[in-house]
């Protein structure tokens, strides 16, 4: 079973992605445990502080180390292990098909939320395994990119997806073929100017070898 834990100060963002679809089935079979921590938990003043101004100036706020620090050290305590520790963050390497498949075979994994400015570099130099990115542009904070990474290494856990060929034909597979345009009834769509929308006839024809290569040529 993969153990998924997850810091960050919006743990009710999570609620409702998680008790849906794939991800709820991976619960529901066994083969996957998610745990949301809210980091606030782990601060220490009566306003709960998790970030604080930027030392040597700027905009916004940081992420203080020592509540990650705390919460990390209580996590692995628990688990009697050391977890794989992720960090979101713009600044980190792409998150792609290849990190989920390296991802899904591991045992215990931390997603640290970022939030604000970032986190104390600290955090990255010191505690996290990796930083990751789910794409060049700028969100609020971690907890999207925690859900896009929880789902797409939950699917490849063991009988997870219902069909068990799904991954053979799946987009971004590790050998980065691409999966081939797919269709379904009608056989023709016609729109309400006359149009007729047609599916390619060789998905039609019955010859699985042709059909193969049409979509090795497609993919």
């Amino acid at each position: 079973m993969l153990q998924v834990h997850i810091l960050t100060i919006f743990p009710e963002m999570f609620a409702s992605p998680f008790a849906e679809s794939i991800i709820r089935r991976a619960i529901d079979k066994g083969t996957l445990s998610i745990s949301i921590h809210d980091l606030r938990k782990w601060t220490k003043d009566k306003h709960r502080s998790v970030d604080d101004k930027p030392f040597g100036g700027g905009p916004g706020m940081v992420m203080m180390v020592e509540p990650i620090y705390l919460a990390i050290e209580e996590i692995k305590a628990q688990l009697n292990e050391d977890p794989f520790i992720i960090v979101t963050g713009a600044k980190g390497k792409q998150f792609n098909q290849q990190a989920a498949e390296e991802l899904s075979k591991k045992s215990s994994i931390i997603i640290i939320c970022g939030r604000y400015e970032g986190i104390d570099q600290r955090v990255v130099d010191h505690i996290a395994d990796t930083e990751y990115s789910i794409g060049p542009y700028v969100l609020t904070g971690g907890e999207l990119p925690a859900m896009v990474m929880t789902d797409s290494i939950s699917r490849l856990l063991p009988d997870v997806l219902g069909n068990s060929e799904s991954l053979d034909y799946e987009s971004h597979s590790a050998e980065g073929v691409l999966e081939a345009p797919q269709y379904t009834r009608p056989a023709e769509f016609t729109t309400a100017d006359g149009q007729i929308w047609a599916v390619p006839e060789i998905l039609l024809s019955g010859n699985h070898q042709a059909i193969d290569e049409w979509r090795k040529n497609q993919g």
